[in-house]
């Protein structure tokens, strides 16, 4: 039996999808990717999470993913996290309190000078968020980031995943990975 609950995001999650369709998707020419490859689309998810409707969206289906979960710390790396780390801070208060960070791809050379900015404490349970994973080697740089900080990485959670490898890699570094979408939500 549905509940008023899950009807609610189930209706969130497609509105979300059609959005992310709509402002994100880009297709018809060769992308570069972070990973090095090139493909025929592109998911520019910036569009959605600096849309208000696209954010709220978010900020709800990915707090549901974690409200249950043991977790001190949300984090990921600049620039894809950085929004999603903000709105989750934001819509977990006042019901489950979690700080937020994120990692520089490198200093500063001014002011503090870190590499991670915010708020992560040494030996935190963590959530790492990713925008689009493809192979998933750019949130591997906040795992081992946030290790250094002796933090327990719970799990990895992307908003897309490309379907190119990350979810194996992510089992084979024994971390749990998740995703909100896949690329066969959008084909």
């Amino acid at each position: 039996m549905e509940t008023r609950e899950t009807f609610d995001l189930s209706y969130k999650r497609q509105k979300l999808l059609a959005i992310i369709s709509r402002a994100s998707l880009l297709q018809g020419r060769e992308f570069r990717l972070t990973s090095g490859g090139s493909s025929n689309f592109f998911i520019d998810l910036k569009k959605t999470m600096l849309d208000p409707e696209g954010a709220s969206l978010l900020a709800d289906l990915l707090f549901d993913k974690i409200k249950t979960e043991d977790v001190d710390c949300i984090g990921g790396m600049a620039t894809g996290a950085i929004p999603i780390v903000a709105v989750l801070c934001m819509r977990s208060w006042p019901e489950k309190p979690i700080k937020g960070f994120f990692i520089r791809k490198e200093t500063k050379g001014h002011g503090t000078d870190q590499r991670v900015d915010g708020l992560l404490d040494r030996g935190s349970r963590v959530i790492l968020f990713e925008d689009v994973t493809t192979t998933g080697s750019s949130v591997m740089r906040a795992v081992d980031e946030a290790r250094q900080f002796q933090c327990t990485i719970l799990k990895v959670i992307a908003v897309v995943d490309r379907l190119e490898g990350a979810k194996e890699n992510f089992r084979q570094a024994g971390i749990t990975f998740e995703s909100l979408f896949t690329w066969r939500d959008f084909s």
